[in-house]
């Protein structure tokens, strides 16, 4: 038994009230306090942003460009990430037990690069989500596409699971060739996801009006980084979209495919974080990469 508390006088603090501060994320304040804490190993708590960095192209594509050996090219960049995104296959095989951030795992898959992709399932059970400590699953979303309702259920289906236990819920819209990148579809998907219970929606930046995209969406938003392009105006995109009302960005191929992807996503993080303009930000890495050919 514990020793009796022998101290004559206590302290209550009868004049401090206790207060419920807020939480700091949009559209997440009436959350169990678990899908919270998750929620902060994905978004920094003090800027309120998050650097995911996406590696799960594989699940459909293969060894993609800059993937081929996670273990040679991906590790040197978990300390700059804020959470990963990838599958589970990799997390088990590759991804060292301690680190410490987020794992978002992507849920859904099926047909690969040589079909079509809309045509998919629910690729994993939420319990094997749980084994892995996930933060989070992500799931594509076709909205207007063939298989819209099969993947509108894959969603909320998740949802259903991931609130069972505490677990996110992200929302991936997912765009075909057929359909136009522009800010209204951008509406219609990111609203559809958040309406059935997505606890924060990936989407494409787009312009013009993108801010009528993050203010129309009741939970946050992260752009996801699309196709390489030059460094200098991934940096842009990334600023834009911040400014836009964006929380962040899931970027893989625009760090992992630069010419070096230490300094990219470090500079990433400038802009995301501590709202650096895109010209100081690229100035950073152009110097990065000045001085490592210095001492190679």
């Amino acid at each position: 038994m514990p020793e009796a508390d022998e101290k004559k006088e206590k302290n209550f603090y009868p004049e401090i009230r206790q207060k419920n501060k807020a939480f700091f994320l949009k559209g997440s304040n009436n959350f169990d306090w678990g899908m919270k804490n998750r929620l902060s190993k994905i978004f920094n708590p003090v800027t309120g942003k998050t650097v995911m960095l996406a590696i799960d192209h594989g699940y459909f594509q293969g060894p993609t460009t800059g993937l081929e050996r996670i273990d040679v090219t991906i590790l040197p960049l978990l300390a700059y990430s804020d959470t990963l995104m990838l599958t589970r296959g990799i997390l088990r095989s590759i991804i060292p037990p301690t680190y410490p951030n987020g794992i978002v795992l992507r849920a859904s898959g099926g047909p690969s690069i040589l079909k079509e992709l809309s045509d998919e399932q629910i690729a994993m059970d939420i319990e094997d989500a749980i084994r892995l400590n996930a933060a989070a699953v992500a799931v594509q979303v076709f909205i207007g596409g063939q298989y819209e309702t099969q993947s509108v259920h894959n969603m909320t289906r998740l949802v259903d699971m991931g609130q069972r236990y505490g677990i996110a819920v992200l929302g991936v819209t997912a765009v075909g060739k057929e359909l136009v990148r522009d800010a209204k579809y951008m509406r219609l998907a990111c609203r559809i996801c958040a309406e059935l219970g997505a606890t924060y929606v990936k989407t494409y930046y787009v312009e013009p009006d993108f801010e009528t995209v993050t203010a129309s969406c009741p939970v946050p938003i992260v752009i996801a980084g699309g196709k390489k392009i030059p460094e200098l105006d991934a940096l842009n995109m990334a600023y834009n979209a911040i400014q836009q009302g964006a929380f962040g960005v899931d970027m893989g191929r625009n760090i992992f495919q630069a010419e070096n992807p230490v300094a990219m996503i470090q500079a990433v993080r400038m802009v995301v974080h501590k709202n650096e303009k895109p010209e100081k930000a690229y100035q950073f890495y152009r110097e990065s990469i000045e001085e490592k050919q210095k001492k190679e």
